[in-house]
């Protein structure tokens, strides 16, 4: 079987825990291409930024250390026994900026990628190579080896003006607390999906949207020229994750990202967001919380629980939509 999860951000790095472990994949090993079941992950890059000269993919390297076994379990998001020397080295500097912290493992990732980029080498192979350390059981693929940056247009609070900044920069340093007006997918109309993107799609048995951010993960990968198309055309059914129970976000701010393009943060809404495939949209089924309803027209909606509490947990998320699909093991 194979099994292509479109993914960005902690929530969606988890999924993959769960996918991974209800096929029965094993991390540390290399990636068997006559395996009997394969994930690919097309992971968004619209978070990725450079910050003191240094390459940063924040939901590749969150993707790669959950699958790896060196995430820090208790944020969600950078390496496992970090320390802070570097960041506080660059603070007593003064540099900026100073409202990213950047820990002294992590930065060892962020050089490596960097070195490779800047040596000629595409994202999509660097992602390979780094991975060859982590084994992560799970093929990662950034979506595009071209630059395609989320930016936010916000009224700066120092000065009451309108301007874009870095998606990083609305969300770690203003917390999404600022008035923000719009999302743009700076280079995105340029960038062609990375190699092995687009046949992920076409092979696949199912195609997962997880309960990543719809506007920032999700919305970054569809930006993509010929992501959209793909997924309309391929013969495998799509399935989604509502990232929304009971009116709250499973994790982060994707309130703040739903309510500055006017969708309600309910499963209903994103699911409408997404839409049916049997029309314009991208949806054949959407799991929403058991103690959620929705209706999304031309969409198949299925209530099964969607806490992710534990590995076990996560894996039934993974099978409901499998079976959602009308794929069964």
């Amino acid at each position: 079987m194979n099994v292509t999860v479109l993914v960005g951000g902690v929530g969606g790095a988890r999924f993959l825990t769960g996918v991974r472990r209800l096929l029965g994949i094993e991390p540390g090993r290399d990636l068997d291409p006559d395996a009997a079941h394969r994930v690919t992950a097309i992971v968004n890059i619209g978070d990725d930024v450079w910050m003191h000269g240094l390459r940063i993919c924040p939901d590749l390297d969150t993707c790669m250390y959950t699958l790896g076994g060196g995430i820090d379990t208790e944020r969600g998001w950078g390496r496992a026994d970090e320390t802070w020397h570097a960041k506080e080295e660059l603070a007593a500097y003064g540099a900026t900026p100073d409202w990213f912290g950047l820990g002294d493992r992590d930065i060892a990732t962020h050089l490596l990628r960097t070195q490779l980029l800047n040596a000629g080498y595409p994202l999509s192979a660097v992602t390979e190579a780094l991975c060859d350390r982590w084994k992560p059981g799970v093929a990662l693929l950034p979506v595009s080896d071209d630059r395609s940056e989320t930016h936010v247009v916000i009224t700066d609070p120092a000065d009451g003006e309108q301007r874009a900044v870095h998606f990083e920069e609305w969300w770690v340093r203003h917390r999404a607390q600022v008035p923000t007006h719009s999302f743009a997918h700076i280079g995105a109309e340029k960038a062609a999906p990375a190699p092995g993107v687009l046949e992920a799609i076409d092979s696949a048995d199912v195609v997962i949207l997880a309960p990543s951010n719809p506007v920032v993960s999700i919305g970054a990968i569809l930006a993509i020229p010929g992501l959209r198309g793909a997924l309309r055309t391929t013969s495998a059914r799509i399935v989604g994750l509502s990232p929304v129970i009971d009116g709250k976000p499973l994790r982060g701010m994707a309130d703040a990202c739903l309510g500055v393009i006017g969708v309600e943060t309910t499963a209903q809404g994103v699911g409408r967001h997404y839409g049916a495939r049997s029309g314009a949209g991208l949806l054949d089924g959407w799991l929403i919380h058991s103690t959620d309803a929705a209706d999304v027209p031309g969409v198949e909606v299925r209530s099964v629980p969607l806490l992710m509490t534990d590995p076990d947990a996560t894996a039934e998320m993974a099978r409901a939509a499998l079976e959602l699909a009308g794929v069964t093991l």
